[in-house]
């Protein structure tokens, strides 16, 4: 689901995408955006009344300097760089297999940093919202079970990528490292850490988005996230009767609007 924050540019909420156990991600659960430094003095009031419960800003100390997170004094905030200050390595441009390779530890502790987060909505986000944001967002997703078609597809929502570079690089951590679970395990993200998931509510105890698993199947939560929703209706659960950004567009399933424009496989290194 695309939703409006004032002026960031590529905020959408995850929720919908179907999981493992005929399950489904449960909206309002896991946010994907660009900078905040773009946000309006409106939209950052609407964001703190969300009840967002974590805000995980994935950019390197001197973009934060530049750009100062509007949310960096919020007890909810929370700077966990992805990459490595230099990075030593080439960025093709079809993959993010250097990224994962050459950036572990990093990437392990913005996954706990998301794990390990108190009930309710987390945030994720980086400058573009595109790349430390999708490789991260793709982790979390295939640790709950969803399809790497359907973690490549939301990928692709951002505008000016394709499916292709989170199709190879879900491939290499499947050829590589056994998938998402053994790249974590050599990461050093063992099932000890502390998550914020209810105890029974799946069978990883690492996994960081069951408590957005909802019980019923795939087609029930696309058919209750799908379309324009207000902002009374459109929660960020568990937050009860909290007010949160109104969703505008249409899913990321495609379910509420016309089909999104042509995409061209671009990326950069560090969006």
């Amino acid at each position: 689901m695309i939703l409006d924050w004032p002026d960031c540019r590529n905020v959408r909420d995850v929720g919908g995408l179907p999981a493992a156990g005929a399950r489904a991600i449960r909206a309002g659960a896991l946010l994907r955006s660009d900078g905040h430094h773009r946000l309006t003095a409106a939209a950052v009031r609407a964001v703190r009344a969300s009840g967002v419960s974590r805000i995980i800003d994935l950019r390197w100390a001197r973009e934060c300097e530049e750009f100062p997170s509007p949310f960096a004094g919020d007890p909810v905030y929370r700077h966990v760089p992805m990459l490595n200050d230099v990075l030593d390595y080439d960025i093709p441009p079809d993959t993010y297999r250097p990224m994962l390779d050459h950036n572990r530890p990093r990437v392990a502790e913005a996954f706990l940093a998301v794990a390990q987060a108190p009930p309710g909505g987390v945030v994720v986000h980086c400058a573009a919202g595109k790349d430390r944001t999708g490789v991260l967002v793709a982790l979390l997703l295939a640790v709950a079970g969803v399809a790497a078609a359907d973690i490549a597809e939301d990928y692709a929502l951002t505008d000016g990528c394709s499916p292709a570079p989170m199709l190879n690089t879900l491939d290499h951590l499947d050829r590589r490292y056994g998938g998402a679970d053994g790249y974590l395990a050599e990461a050093g993200v063992g099932a000890g850490h502390g998550t914020r998931c209810a105890p029974g509510c799946c069978a990883d105890p690492r996994l960081p988005v069951c408590c957005p698993l909802s019980g019923g199947p795939p087609s029930a939560a696309g058919a209750q996230t799908a379309g324009p929703r207000n902002a009374a209706s459109a929660t960020v659960p568990p937050a009860g009767s909290r007010p949160a950004m109104p969703r505008t567009r249409r899913d990321a399933r495609g379910r509420a609007g016309s089909s999104p424009p042509a995409r061209r496989p671009r990326r950069c290194a560090a969006g």
